[in-house]
């Protein structure tokens, strides 16, 4: 999904932009349990159901399904190494339990940096009328994923018999995709489409009241660049006052330069109406419903798909100040900016208060890991 919504860093190969998962490695170091500063405070009663999906997801997966994660990891890299794990978790009425026979924690020897996203609601409708006038994009038939002659995968498009890159925000923005009949609704606002294609998902509130969700379908392999980057180099914003609502302000009182400013970044994302239930959080990259407060994108590259992580952090209050959040949280998504050892970006929900957290939680912190033991290692609980 999310936010955001790259597996790896970008690079170009023969003109066309490509997405490719390096080799990666992170340090760890083994701790126990007790190391985990709040863990005897955790709601574990809220953890079980989150388990139980993560199971049932990979028990639809080949056992050889790679999940992720880094080269140096001793475990967890494939889907079969969960099956003591979710085999365990069938008769677990406890998850502290469960947790501690079936996970051995490792502590990521680098320092953590949280950032938040959430799934905005904005006013749309399903036809062309009155103030909505800004098109959301299906994903267009001819955008494709081929394979280089190196072996990278590269996004782009067939023209003439010549694979090119697909068209960036601009051309888009110029009509490029225009009277093709990709628009699954029309936003009042580019800025909301913009905003909308940072968080990756997002509900739509319609004129009559009723709600649809558009759920990401690719994006079309351009380079993802930061606006709250660019600002700063522009010298329009101070590094310290970069946030999802300075940057929204800013462009809200530039319409002359608002659409060129937007355009800096040529990534752009394409949607799906999503079917599933509004009760729960849209389906992230790794195909469960995102959960608020447990769910994070993560580099799939140094962290694994379903993994457990431990995270030590601060978050914003209803005052606006930090204030100590220690709780357990699955890689269940990734995200275009989220990169390298430590990085996470929490799913905070829907609504005015989730957005709030998101756009202001910018927090370093501490990582640990929550890897599956293989069955032969499980301790008796």
């Amino acid at each position: 999904m999310k936010k955001l919504l790259s597996l790896a860093a970008l690079a170009m190969l023969a003109g066309c932009t490509t997405s490719n998962e390096p080799s990666s490695s992170v340090s760890l170091t083994p701790v126990g349990f007790d190391a985990l500063a709040g863990w005897d405070r955790e709601d574990f009663a809220s953890l079980l159901p989150v388990l139980r999906q993560e199971c049932h997801r990979l028990t639809q997966l080949p056992p050889e399904t790679p999940l992720g994660g880094a080269e140096t990891l001793p475990y967890g890299r494939q889907v079969g190494d969960w099956s003591g794990a979710c085999a365990g978790l069938e008769s677990a009425a406890d998850a502290k339990s469960y947790l501690q026979t079936w996970f051995q924690p490792y502590e990521a020897d680098t320092k953590a940096f949280y950032t938040g996203y959430f799934e905005p609601q904005i006013e749309a409708s399903l036809t062309r009328e009155g103030p909505y006038q800004t098109p959301l994009y299906g994903r267009p038939a001819d955008l494709v994923r081929a394979k280089a002659t190196n072996g990278q995968m590269v996004t782009g498009r067939w023209e003439n018999g010549q694979f090119k890159p697909y068209y960036d925000r601009a051309q888009i923005d110029g009509g490029a995709l225009a009277g093709r009949g990709l628009e699954i609704a029309w936003l009042k606002s580019p800025v909301d489409l913009f905003f909308l294609q940072i968080q990756g998902s997002g509900r739509l509130i319609l004129p009559d009241g009723s709600q649809i969700r558009a759920g990401y379908d690719g994006k079309n392999g351009q380079p993802y660049v930061p606006l709250g980057r660019v600002l700063v180099q522009d010298n329009e914003l101070a590094p310290s006052a970069v946030s999802m609502e300075s940057i929204r302000a800013w462009l809200e009182a530039h319409p002359d330069r608002m659409m060129a400013m937007m355009e800096r970044n040529p990534n752009y994302v394409f949607f799906r109406k999503d079917t599933g239930s509004l009760a729960q959080g849209a389906t992230g990259a790794f195909g469960v419903p995102l959960t608020a407060g447990r769910s994070v994108a993560i580099d799939r590259s140094i962290v694994p798909f379903a993994t457990p992580l431990w995270v030590e952090t601060k978050l914003p209050d209803a005052k606006g100040q930090p204030a100590p959040w220690q709780h357990l949280v699955f890689a269940q998504d990734i995200g275009t900016d989220i990169k390298g050892a430590g990085r996470a970006d929490l799913f905070t929900g829907w609504g005015a208060f989730a957005q709030y957290v998101a756009g202001n939680l910018h927090e370093n912190g501490r990582m640990v890991i929550l890897l599956p033991r293989p069955p032969a290692d499980s301790p008796t609980p």
